[in-house]
């Protein structure tokens, strides 16, 4: 038996012997069907003597066709049918898995109540941790456009994907701009469509979990025709994701602090605030996703300053109110239970594909592509509502003499504020629809008997609308200002718009009981709409050169041009800075192009000699001119080397690159808000007279016990808005890998391995900074460059009434590295009437770094919460007669970030580590003369996520769970999947 805690120090003999001992890990996708037994050879094939057979086919990360399935760099093949054994109702959930991307995070369904590239209901896909907009998505070899809503689109969005007609997907995690341009920094994903359809095909899949809510239901019609000088085919769909509520699982539904207290009991939760009603720990508290409700602020009377109505209080300073702590006050609503942890969507699909010969241009073919796409999501949320009372407001009732304690804000009309409600006002609905299609022709043939042409355009379209509700801030504060009536109530004092009055100030009012007629008046949904489009133009043709002793010398080249135009307009209210206590922004506008020139050659050197099975090298290099920032040039080198047929070694280095993309250069001014304990000058007498920040806040007149009661203000810009001209990041990546397939008789069976190093470096890399990174660089900076208001410092504004303002534009910064190695092993043998074959995959990161500016040090997260250093995956299948059946792992290793903190794991109060998380699934398939239906259930043991406080970190949390793709959210899943042809 493996000791786990020893192996658990040494990785690399942790992934070896998981691998070779067990065959576990793989993507949980073993390949099936004879087909893929040779497109898997991309990534673990040594020797070329297997694939004789082959036709000419071309290689994800080359342009040069071959005759055998083998490339330099490594590939990962996933078919179709894998996809559908494992329980996936779509392409989008088996990219977004550990299996593929490594444990890397990604931004999924469960993402619906935060800001994310691509709008809320977007599904992106980032290889190595590096992000979405290193990764390029393919459809057939050519870009699929970015898509989505808000001003940030900028990444394909894996919603648009046609997953009826998808046959396999190929997956190059290695740097390939020298051969498809800007984006492909950590690795191209090429989904490849079925090529031959002879007559219709129906099919239907529906995934129910057993705790409720987030069944997927997907149906198609799948049709073709091929006739002797055409073909045609295509495919319809509409898949439908319905909603999870935190409600739904128990697990989310109260989550708590999470906290110990040693003194007490030494478990998690021992050092919670206990709730005196129930006796236990207080579920969304301040710190564990509770907002503050049916609470009012005032200022301090003796010592207090929040309160919560109790007719039982006749005396006191405030009458009816009783006074609460930061813990004792109401947090929760049972509409927190309402929010969607999974947001629901509706996608459909229309897809087709055709090619005629036309006889003509060196027997050329015309072909043909259209994928349209609508997607229709929402998110469910809760609202806070927070606004304020003037001094002297006679809606204030009995309360009309409480003195001020705060500055003017936006709702008190110029006046200083005397009262401030924390209501919970309930959920709120965001909605996108999104509409994308992309339409390319082209033509290929050949210029001679041996050299090929292709050319092609291509035009890509998204159009969107995204609705969300809001207050309106000149309607609440309309609403705020009024006079009697004449009869006992209050009416606005100016009338336009229908206003209505506010309501009184009462406990009726703090516990969100208001009138309809009011919140029709101040609470409106507003649109805002999202248009993209990229049009592509491209030339290629590739050939023979000369003859070598390995084979004949290939090279292929072409050129290309691309165009990209965003335009986002916000809502009026939105770019008029009118919604209340949210983000408001300014229009996205702006376009770009590029031209580029690319060659690829590959040098067969050696084949079939002792020594040599098999020697190739293979070179590229590719000059890009962008418009918006001058020219750039990229080259990859790269070789195979098989020594004995049962061996070969591989290598690539190169460069690559990725050009800012539109958001990043033309982002309108788009705000968001940091809670008010961000100001750096928040109680700064409390630190050393002659600190740095002590002076710098001094300097600003602000009082020793400073308290900012506003949050501070977060505008988010593109590059190209600012004093900075963005570039292009660039990246160097080194991938070292080496295959083993060892000839065994029959009777032991067929035995592949495989393993790659892979080493990444991107820099000058295209971020924001961040609203707390720039306050704290420039309060705790050089006193010099405050006073001058240059540097960092020139991005902050301090107002009249003390509030902070900071500007955090896109710009070029520091560096992120990702080092680590990936496994494959694959064993198949003949057992009784059927095959056995077992697949494994471990991803091993050694490092995980980044650091923001180049004087910075690298920091390294590798291991810690959200970056595991191994996940994992096992497949286990059985194929005989009509059947097939199926077992599989899912893993993801343990982590930690208690050095992150310098916190003690024995002592600390935080949870700040999970342990070992793996799920399992199994299904059976048979396959009948016109028809096939399989079954399974994913997440056999109905694995719950591991847990977390969410008090400290700065980790995002559903329910005490970390917001993470690596855990299964639905529980325990059933599926089933129906297929028949006519």
């Amino acid at each position: 038996m493996i000791n786990r805690k020893t192996l658990s120090r040494h990785p690399l003999s942790y992934a070896l012997a998981t691998a070779v001992l067990f065959s576990v890990t793989a993507p949980a996708f073993a390949q099936d069907a004879e087909k893929a037994d040779k497109e898997e050879i991309a990534s673990t094939k040594a020797s070329g003597s297997r694939a004789t057979n082959l036709d000419t086919v071309t290689v994800t990360g080359s342009r040069i066709s071959r005759d055998v399935f083998n490339s330099v760099s490594p590939v990962q093949v996933i078919t179709r049918e894998e996809t559908t054994l494992a329980g996936f109702a779509s392409t989008a959930g088996a990219l977004q898995s550990n299996s593929v991307t490594g444990g890397a995070a990604q931004i999924n369904n469960s993402f619906g109540g935060y800001v994310t590239n691509g709008g809320p209901g977007a599904n992106t896909l980032s290889l190595r941790g590096l992000g979405p907009s290193r990764t390029l998505i393919l459809l057939n070899g050519r870009r699929i456009a970015p898509a989505g809503s808000r001003g940030s689109v900028g990444s394909a969005d894996l919603n648009v994907l046609p997953n009826a007609m998808i046959d396999r997907v190929e997956i190059l995690k290695d740097g390939a701009s020298s051969i498809y341009g800007s984006d492909a920094v950590a690795g191209v994903v090429n989904l490849i469509t079925k090529k031959t359809v002879d007559g219709i095909s129906v099919e239907a899949q529906h995934n129910a979990t057993e705790h409720g809510g987030g069944d997927e239901r997907r149906y198609s019609i799948t049709f073709g025709k091929t006739g002797e000088r055409s073909h045609f085919s295509g495919s319809y769909e509409q898949y439908i994701r319905n909603e999870v509520t935190v409600g739904d699982r128990g697990w989310a539904s109260c989550p708590t602090d999470n906290l110990r207290d040693l003194s007490v009991g030494n478990y998690f939760g021992s050092g919670d605030y206990i709730d005196p009603m129930t006796g236990k720990s207080k579920c969304f508290t301040l710190d564990s996703g509770g907002v503050t409700i049916n609470t009012l602020g005032t200022a301090r009377f003796g010592g207090l300053d929040r309160w919560r109505p109790n007719s039982a209080v006749t005396g006191g300073p405030l009458p009816g109110y009783e006074p609460v702590s930061y813990y004792s006050r109401d947090t929760f609503s049972p509409g927190h239970l309402k929010e969607s942890l999974i947001s629901p969507a509706t996608t459909k699909t229309l897809y087709f594909q055709g090619g005629v010969d036309t006889g003509v241009m060196g027997n050329a073919e015309f072909y043909y592509e259209f994928l349209g796409n609508r997607r229709e999501s929402s998110q469910t949320g809760f609202r806070q509502l927070s606004y304020d009372y003037s001094v002297g407001n006679p809606l204030l009732g009995g309360l009309v003499n409480l003195p001020a304690f705060a500055l003017p804000s936006e709702t008190s009309n110029g006046k200083n504020v005397a009262a401030r409600t924390f209501i919970g006002f309930g959920n709120d609905k965001s909605e996108q629809k999104v509409d994308f299609w992309r339409a390319t022709a082209g033509l290929r043939g050949q210029l001679t008997s041996e050299w090929n042409y292709d050319t092609m355009v291509s035009f890509a379209d998204s159009k969107s609308d995204y609705t969300f509700d809001s207050f309106l801030t000149d309607r609440l504060a309309q609403s705020l200002d009024v006079v009697s009536d004449g009869a006992g109530g209050f009416r606005c004092r100016v009338q336009t718009n229908g206003c209505v009055a506010a309501p009184m100030l009462n406990s009726q009012t703090l516990a969100g009981v208001l009138p309809q007629n009011w919140k029709d008046f101040v609470y409106k949904p507003v649109t805002g709409r999202t248009k993209y489009q990229e049009s592509t133009f491209n030339f290629n043709v590739n050939g023979p050169l000369f003859d070598l002793p390995g084979g004949t010398a290939a090279v292929a080249a072409g050129v290309e041009y691309r165009r990209s135009k965003i335009d986002d307009t916000p809502s009026a209210d939105s770019m008029a800075r009118n919604l209340y206590n949210l983000t408001s922004s300014d229009p996205t506008r702006g376009t770009d192009s590029v031209w580029e020139a690319y060659g690829e050659l590959e040098l067969p050197v050696l084949s079939g000699v002792t020594g040599a099975e098999e020697l190739t090298f293979n070179a590229s290099a590719r000059f890009t001119d962008y418009k918006s920032y001058g020219s750039d040039t990229t080259w990859k080198l790269g070789g195979l080397w098989t020594p004995v047929k049962w061996l070969s070694l591989r290598a690539s280095y190169g460069t690559s690159y990725r050009a800012p993309a539109l958001f990043e250069q033309f982002l309108g001014a788009t705000s968001g808000f940091l809670a008010a304990g961000q100001d750096p000058c928040n109680n700064y007498g409390s630190r050393s007279p002659t600190s740095t920040r002590y002076i710098n806040c001094a300097s600003q007149g602000l009082p020793t016990n400073f308290t900012q009661t506003n949050s501070v203000r977060v505008d988010q810009i593109g590059g190209g808005l600012v004093d900075n001209a963005l570039r292009a990041e660039t990246s160097d990546a080194l991938t070292v890998g080496l295959v083993l397939q060892p000839e065994f008789p029959a009777s032991i069976g067929d035995l592949s391995f495989a393993v790659d190093y892979f080493d990444i470096e991107v820099t000058d890399g295209v971020s924001r900074m961040g609203g707390s990174y720039i306050l704290s660089q420039c309060y705790n900076g050089t006193v010099s460059d405050f006073n001058n208001n240059v540097g960092v410092c020139r991005l902050i504004t301090r107002n009249p009434n003390n509030s902070l303002r900071v500007q955090d534009g896109y710009t070029n910064l520091g560096t992120e590295k990702v080092r680590g190695l990936d496994f494959t092993t694959r064993y198949v043998r003949d057992i009784g009437p059927g095959e056995f074959r077992a697949t494994a995959t471990v991803s091993n990161f050694l490092e995980q770094s980044s650091k923001v500016f180049s004087s910075d040090p690298l920091v390294d997260y590798n291991g810690q919460l959200n970056r595991p250093k191994m996940t994992g995956s096992l497949d286990l299948s059985y194929k005989f007669n009509s059947w097939q059946v199926r077992y599989g792992l899912e893993w993801v290793d343990n982590m930690s970030s208690y050095g992150r903190y310098d916190e003690d794991p024995a002592t600390s109060e935080f949870k700040l580590s999970v342990p070992n998380y793996i799920i399992s699934s199994a299904s059976v398939r048979y396959i009948g003369d016109k028809w096939s239906a399989t079954g399974g259930v994913r997440n056999l043991g109905d694995k719950e996520p591991p847990t977390i406080s969410p008090a400290h970190g700065g980790y995002n949390t559903v329910g005490n769970a970390p917001l993470y793709s690596g855990y299964d959210y639905f529980g325990r899943t059933y599926f089933v999947n129906v297929t028949r042809s006519f």
